[in-house]
């Protein structure tokens, strides 16, 4: 996400940097150009243009003018800008002193609202909470039964009643949180091609029977500022506190998520950045900002790894490179712990200046499942001992991997050189090493 409003950004900030002072006539060319940037983001012309001018504002200043490294000052003053227009810090979701706690979500049918409810569920959990999802969807064919198939992959039950109205099944899913010790109720509503009465008289009697203490829209951030025109003529008719986008991860642009909180004054609270039921992330408007200017997002990277990682695990890989024991199949498995962290692009996007890639470079994580193939097609005794691997023993690998023979070699090359490498290592560096791969990309 992000990426091409990131790569305009740093050319701006590039030529200022490369000016040797800054005057009222480059920063005015630097800002007109971050306005076009955000232009072509699809970010809101009112916000690109209020935007603009504060960061001048401050960036005509003396202390800037007058600075001997001006071009960071810009770098941080529109960086403190973009964390303002964000919304400064992370807002919490609601949590009653007397349970349950009802979460009510709304949107457009096709923003991902259903499988939202579900991802919801799955980070509140994680959180100590014991939510319930209940499936008030009676209109779109097969919602509930997708809520229920969600719920069952997460271990989460699902309250449905196939029989009644959206209101009381709402009515009951509270009842029934209340006697089976759930301390949450996530409210999943009926969505429409577009905002029509029908749709906001449901929602506003849903909001008058069960009184949610948190009602969260959801919007697809791909629709750019269709994504905004539909918040501010949802917000207009039923008030919501917090917004959901959704698709991040297909959206290069990040329009919407510049523009949707000043448009309607409430705060982006979640963002979902993939498929998975764990793709979800709590919206920090200061980590956003700093993957916006290629900054990276170092805080998510290490909680992401901290999420993979066994701290035992770590200490016996720690002890087999102390004693150069570390094999293909210690190597395998740390390849798939990264994986698991999420799409590789998005890893790599927390890691500042890699939006210094050149345009159009992508991550190919082909290159990794091709380097998962090789290793899985050989032997155990291959993997522990790859010296021993002749030419015929390459030559299977390769068939039996659907790669070719010069790959195999590239593979057994690089791990050579990995492993001359982390015999240089220390006690308490090896998670280091990974921070020096050359991902492939292309």
């Amino acid at each position: 996400m992000f990426e091409t409003l990131s790569q305009k950004l740093e050319t701006v900030f590039r030529k200022l940097r490369g000016e040797g002072r800054l005057s009222e006539e480059n920063i005015s060319l630097a800002l007109r150009d971050v306005r076009r940037a955000l232009l072509d983001a699809d970010v809101h012309y009112a916000v690109a243009k209020d935007f603009v001018d504060a960061v001048g504002r401050r960036a005509l200043g003396r202390d800037v003018l007058n600075s001997i490294t001006p071009g960071q000052l810009i770098v941080k003053i529109v960086y403190d800008e973009m964390v303002k227009l964000l919304g400064t810090s992370k807002a919490e979701i609601a949590d009653s002193q007397t349970p349950p706690t009802v979460v009510m979500v709304a949107g457009l049918q096709g923003s991902g609202k259903t499988t939202f409810c579900a991802k919801l569920a799955g980070h509140l959990r994680s959180k100590g909470r014991n939510p319930l999802l209940a499936a008030a969807d009676i209109y779109r064919p097969a919602a509930i039964d997708q809520l229920i198939a969600l719920g069952a992959q997460l271990e989460i039950p699902v309250y449905a009643d196939r029989t009644a109205d959206a209101v009381t099944i709402a009515r009951g899913a509270v009842d029934h949180a209340r006697k089976n010790v759930r301390d949450t109720v996530i409210l999943d509503t009926a969505g429409r091609l577009h905002v029509d009465e029908e749709m906001m008289q449901e929602v506003a009697a849903l909001k008058e029977s069960v009184k949610p203490h948190e009602i969260l829209f959801v919007v697809d951030a791909m629709t750019g500022q269709d994504a905004v025109t539909t918040a501010k003529a949802f917000f207009e008719r039923l008030t919501f506190d917090g917004i959901v986008l959704t698709k991040m991860d297909g959206d290069a642009r990040g329009g919407a998520a510049l523009s949707i909180r000043s448009i309607v004054d409430r705060p982006v609270k979640f963002m979902g950045i993939g498929e998975k039921l764990d793709a979800l992330e709590p919206f920090y408007p200061e980590r956003v900002a700093s993957r916006i200017l290629g900054m990276g997002d170092v805080v998510t990277l290490v909680e992401k790894a901290q999420e993979q990682f066994d701290e035992h695990q770590a200490a016996k890989l720690e002890e087999k490179l102390r004693k150069s024991q570390f094999t293909l199949e210690d190597f395998l498995e740390q390849l798939r712990q990264i994986k698991n962290m999420g799409p590789l692009d998005q890893v790599l996007s927390m890691v500042p200046g890699m939006n210094r890639l050149p345009a159009g470079a992508q991550v190919d994580e082909g290159a990794l499942m091709r380097i998962e193939a090789i290793i899985q097609s050989m032997t155990k005794q291959e993997r522990s001992k790859p010296a021993i691997l002749n030419g015929s023993r390459r030559r299977r690998i390769a068939l039996g991997s659907g790669t070719t023979v010069q790959e195999v070699n590239r593979l057994l090359k690089q791990f050579d050189e990995m492993q001359k490498m982390m015999k240089k290592f220390t006690k308490g560096n090896f998670r280091r090493t990974f921070r020096g791969m050359n991902f492939p990309t292309n």
